[in-house]
């Protein structure tokens, strides 16, 4: 199932950025998302725990939830305190990221940028990581994101039959980060060494995002480091071909002004794609 193929399964329009809360509104709002989560499970909600401790109870429950439905109320107090966390990180912009042809790099929080669309390197299930806590990209976005995602994501995998196929593309709304939407995309995962089938699934990762942003008309997208987590491709041949995909399609797209920022967290990534990017 193609990306324009799930139009209508799930909701894209724009989603409502909520009133923040103050200290005591966060506190307030983690100790009902616990109860709430605890009461799910049937456990006894009553306990005394620092506040970053509910925090972290509050993530680790979320990530292991499968997606059903949530109560409104549930949302609505969710999205509060999560999109006041956003406000707290701080929303990085991409006209404030130097670009040079339409292509930046940005190392950071991939959850910070206000792009139209952040790419997230998911996994065939497209449910996001169900590890508590765990730092790998999925996980993070998710985190993020809120429970909503789990559920779209969810919605798409059951239109569609069956898990997602290497280097397709799903669309989400990005829901309490500040973009606009997530694109789910799964990489090859390198058992020994890279094959042939390995750099090509890599390389449509990055081409079917960007025809997705095309379609979405958007103006800025930012891509992670597919497959080179967990997934164990080798950094520096990653990045070669990420941007070499992007640029054989900027190529074909010359009337595109879509900015492409690709963000890296590891210093080892950042000076791989600066030496890269340095020669295109």
């Amino acid at each position: 199932m193609t990306f324009r193929q799930t139009e209508g399964v799930i909701d894209l329009a724009p989603y409502p950025r909520p009133e923040p809360l103050d200290g005591q509104g966060m506190r307030e709002a983690t100790d009902v998302l616990l109860k709430w989560l605890l009461r799910e499970r049937g456990l006894i909600a009553a306990f005394s725990a620092s506040m970053e401790k509910k925090r972290s109870l509050v993530r680790g429950y979320m990530n292991e939830r499968p997606a059903h439905p949530i109560p409104q109320d549930i949302i609505s107090m969710q999205d509060r305190l999560f999109w006041t966390e956003t406000l707290e990180r701080g929303i990085v912009l991409p006209q404030d990221i130097p670009a040079q042809d339409g292509i930046s790099l940005w190392q950071g929080d991939i959850t910070r940028l206000g792009t139209d669309g952040i790419v997230n390197a998911a996994n065939k299930g497209l449910l996001g990581c169900f590890l508590p806590n765990h730092n790998c990209i999925d996980n993070v976005i998710h985190s993020a994101a809120g429970m909503q995602l789990r559920d779209d994501c969810a919605k798409l995998i059951a239109a569609q039959g069956h898990e997602e196929e290497c280097g397709d593309c799903k669309v989400t709304r990005a829901y309490n980060l500040p973009s606009k939407y997530v694109l789910h995309t799964v990489g090859p995962m390198v058992r020994r060494e890279v094959t042939e089938e390995d750099r090509a699934m890599l390389r449509s990762c990055y081409t079917s995002c960007l025809e997705a942003a095309q379609e979405l008309e958007m103006r800025s997208l930012a891509f992670c480091c597919i497959s080179t987590g967990v997934f164990s491709y080798p950094q520096e041949e990653a990045a070669e071909i990420a941007a070499g995909a992007v640029m054989r399609w900027k190529m074909r797209h010359p009337e595109s002004r879509l900015h492409v920022i690709f963000n890296t967290f590891l210093d080892r990534d950042t000076e791989i794609y600066q030496n890269i990017l340095s020669h295109l």
